[in-house]
């Protein structure tokens, strides 16, 4: 019968010695394999997080101010994201990008553009494959997985390349306290390039804003509402006095696309929301932060806009509507108000032009306050070099340069003769561009940021959205003396933190999204409130508000 080498061993030692031996040296083995396979463990460990050193070969390449960033050629493979509306334009043969490779000296070539439909599984898919891109632009990476994957070493931390290499980023977070707060992680560390909204475009960071039927104000003697009543009084009269003249009570009071824009624009009348948006503030009466779903001032204005629903004066199917639904109405000039982007540019016709704007309303408290307002950190994860770049710092002033004002107008305008044309200090497309009936379309031939919110800089004077129009930037400005001066971005948490959000604080969130709908509906009368306030106590409030408050105090000595 055949025997291993060991076996035999084995078995010839246990006749000499009864077996001790045998056990001992098995024992020894069984150590052996142990010991083997903690070192191996330990490596991983001292491996896992660890930053690659830089290449001094690749740094020396590299010019640390002007044009070319590289002195000798190099290329960088890149995942990004697009919109549907650019989906068919191979950035791998793009104006923009084209133009930027000669000032560089840096190829770019796009492996993987994703359209959004698609984004989240084909970035993840590579995550986890480990087939990584040197890096991802405009992937839309959360908080969550920047740190973990940061924490892993995926994803290079970029504080002292940002130091060093990013010029223009670091000048807006020295002038945006808020930028760098929300872009440091609870480790100190930095792993990403955001997109940013310029603090002095404030017509951007608002998004939708109310609109009042102009025309209608005029026929019923009444001017733009400035309080909480004001507005009452004028949504009634326009459900009760025929404003459109037709005989008919087919207008509708106030409409919007969902209940959120309306929320957020009567929120700051009853004190909620004095650092923007978000769940919870700082409280008014002591030195922590107040969970806003469960303030009196949040019922306060629960039970206001319970009362414009229960009147109908609130458009009846607002919680469902679908946006073919709400268009088609504002076409036939049915909305007395709405909470949304320029009428003029999105209604059209000349239903559009019957809107002017309102600010912000004063509560029966006397507060009044538009928190509505992002700060100027859009989306934190929209710039990740990752551990397979040859030469980051390459990487970091290539986007960088999308941080200036030459930059931002790359990104949004193209190139003067080509895409655009400058005329007394203002910037608009060419002709074939202009005038076009599919300008979006059009735009996306030559440039990429069409419906992708890339990293770098949005602003005003380079912008061609509904915010940059004349309406919206007088909105913004008779909004402006209202809006609060600590806006807060938004917070970075640790892996243990995130597993607690992601459990009880989706739930929690969730619970309050849902009561809200059925507070306002009259699905559930206030009369419930003790009992919603109990549920989301019971449900870890202590517990989630805990950790927003840790998250908070490294937010605040974020340096």
């Amino acid at each position: 019968m055949f025997r291993s080498r060991w076996t035999r061993y084995f078995h010839f030692k246990k006749n000499k010695r009864g077996g001790f031996l045998m056990v001992r040296k098995k024992f020894l083995v069984l150590m052996l394999a142990g010991l083997f396979l903690l070192l191996v463990a330990c490596s991983n460990d001292e491996g896992k997080g660890k930053q690659p050193e830089l290449d001094q070969e690749a740094l020396d390449n590299v010019n640390k101010s002007d044009f070319p960033i590289v002195k000798d050629e190099i290329a960088l493979k890149m995942f990004t994201a697009k919109s549907q509306v650019n989906a068919n334009e191979d950035w791998n043969d793009l104006l923009v990008w084209n133009t930027y490779e000669d000032q560089t000296n840096i190829d770019v070539e796009w492996t993987e553009q994703v359209t959004m439909d698609g984004l989240e599984e084909k970035r993840n898919l590579a995550l986890a494959s480990g087939t990584l891109p040197d890096a991802f632009f405009a992937a839309n990476i959360s908080n969550l997985d920047l740190y973990k994957y940061g924490q892993q070493g995926t994803f290079l931390e970029l504080n002292e390349l940002i130091d060093e290499y990013a010029p223009n980023l670091k000048k807006f977070m020295e002038e945006n306290p808020s930028v760098k707060k929300g872009m440091t992680f609870p480790d100190g560390k930095i792993y990403s390039m955001p997109a940013l909204r310029d603090q002095d475009f404030l017509s951007v960071r608002i998004g939708a804003r109310p609109w009042i039927n102009e025309n209608w104000l005029d026929k019923l003697g009444m001017k733009v509402p400035e309080t909480t009543d004001d507005l009452y009084a004028y949504l009634k009269a326009v459900k009760e006095e025929d404003p459109n003249g037709n005989g008919k009570a087919d207008e509708i009071p106030y409409g919007g696309v969902n209940m959120d824009h309306l929320i957020g624009w009567v929120r700051g009348a009853y004190g909620l929301g004095a650092n923007g948006v978000g769940d919870f503030d700082k409280d008014p009466n002591g030195d922590g932060l107040r969970f806003i779903p469960t303030s009196d001032g949040y019922k306060e204005m629960l039970e206001y806009l319970n009362k414009l629903y229960s009147e109908e004066l609130i458009e009846q199917n607002i919680f469902s509507i679908e946006w073919g639904q709400f268009m088609a109405n504002a076409a036939e000039g049915k909305y007395g108000l709405t909470t949304f982007y320029n009428p003029k540019k999105t209604f059209g016709g000349v239903e559009g032009d019957n809107y002017t704007n309102a600010s912000a309303l004063k509560g029966p408290n006397g507060d009044q306050m538009y928190s509505n307002v992002v700060s100027p950190l859009f989306n934190n994860g929209a710039f990740v070099i990752t551990k397979e770049n040859p030469n980051p710092a390459a990487a970091v002033r290539w986007m960088d340069h999308f941080y200036s004002d030459e930059g931002a107008k790359l990104m949004y305008m193209g190139v003067e003769g080509k895409t655009f044309e400058e005329e007394n200090g203002e910037f608009k497309y060419v002709d074939e561009i202009e005038n076009s009936e599919e300008k979006n379309q059009l735009i996306s031939k030559y440039l990429p940021w069409v419906g992708v919110n890339p990293p770098g800089v949005v602003k005003k004077k380079y912008f061609i959205g509904s915010e940059a129009s004349e309406e919206s930037l007088k909105a913004a400005e008779d909004i402006k003396p209202y809006v609060p001066e600590d806006l807060w971005a938004e917070f970075t948490y640790t892996e243990d933190e995130n597993k607690l959000l992601s459990s009880k604080g989706a739930d929690i969130e969730k619970y309050v999204k849902e009561m809200r709908d059925k507070f306002i509906s009259g699905a559930t009368p206030l009369s419930e409130w003790d009992n919603y306030v109990k549920t989301i106590e019971d449900m870890g409030l202590e517990e989630y508000m805990t950790i927003q408050e840790d998250a908070y105090k490294r937010y605040e000595e974020a340096e």
